[in-house]
């Protein structure tokens, strides 16, 4: 992929996620426990919704950020319910990449397995938080595979930030919004995405504690 062309995508998509991020106008709670918080509102991307997870979660963010990042090496694929595997398919800068995700079925196999190929961005802020910022993209290297619905990620990501005098405890704020794709009833997909980023805070709760006591 053309280094210029990834750059200026991912910088948008970079300045989409601190919008959101700052952006608290609109949202509606559609789960809440555990410390854990999922709203929604329209997206303006496509006609689905942008959901957005707030938790608190025990452990660094340099560990926090090691179970979630969507890099090469990652151990995402071992305790994320929601990802079967994760692969590199280019590396663009040492921050950048191009990745191919594969998900699982889901809700008693009404949604089959998907695969997303997104163009990722990694990038640290002043004040300690790595965010991942991240858009499907096509690339030539990898093609709709059979067995696989090619499913579409609009810019999505997370923050993964300190808490001031809390250094054992990470915020972590997370982006979704997917065009799952194929002929899926809006009820199904609209139940899915909360039940998931909930379930998605809770497992890497577990992970955290797994791999870093």
């Amino acid at each position: 992929m053309d280094p210029a062309l990834a750059a200026q995508i991912s910088e948008a998509v970079a300045e989409k996620m601190l919008q959101y991020r700052r952006d608290e106008s609109g949202w509606k709670i559609c789960r809440e426990g555990n410390g854990v918080s999922v709203s929604w509102r329209p997206s303006v991307e496509f006609p689905g919704n942008l959901y957005r997870g707030e938790g608190i979660v025990n452990g660094t963010p340099e560990q926090v950020w090691d179970c979630v990042k969507p890099l090469a090496g990652t151990l995402r694929d071992k305790w994320d319910e929601n990802v079967n595997s994760f692969e590199i398919i280019e590396s663009i800068t040492d921050t950048q990449c191009v990745s191919r995700t594969t998900t699982p079925s889901a809700v008693m196999k009404l949604i089959s397995p998907r695969d997303f190929v997104d163009l990722v961005l990694v990038k640290t802020y002043e004040d300690g938080t790595i965010s991942s910022n991240a858009t499907s993209v096509e690339h030539l290297l990898c093609p709709p595979k059979p067995g696989y619905v090619r499913g579409f990620n609009h810019p999505c990501g997370c923050f993964c930030g300190p808490l001031p005098g809390e250094p054992d405890k990470t915020s972590l704020v997370t982006f979704f919004q997917t065009d799952l794709s194929g002929y899926l009833p809006q009820g199904v997909v609209d139940s899915f995405f909360p039940r998931s980023m909930a379930g998605f805070y809770a497992n890497l709760q577990k992970a955290v504690k797994k791999f870093y006591g």
